[in-house]
């Protein structure tokens, strides 16, 4: 399960339907929605 922070809620929450992603510079991150209040989070992974 994946977490990122919610700028919303100010916490850490769990992602609700997370999708890995690849950015512009080729680093990975996962975007979802806050299962707490709905607002969209984003957390960068890295190049891994």
């Amino acid at each position: 399960m994946a977490e990122a922070r919610c700028m919303k809620c100010k916490k850490q929450v769990e992602v609700k339907d997370p999708k890995e992603v690849v950015m512009k510079n080729g680093m990975k991150a996962v975007s979802g929605v806050c299962g707490t209040c709905g607002t969209k989070v984003f957390k960068i992974l890295g190049k891994k």
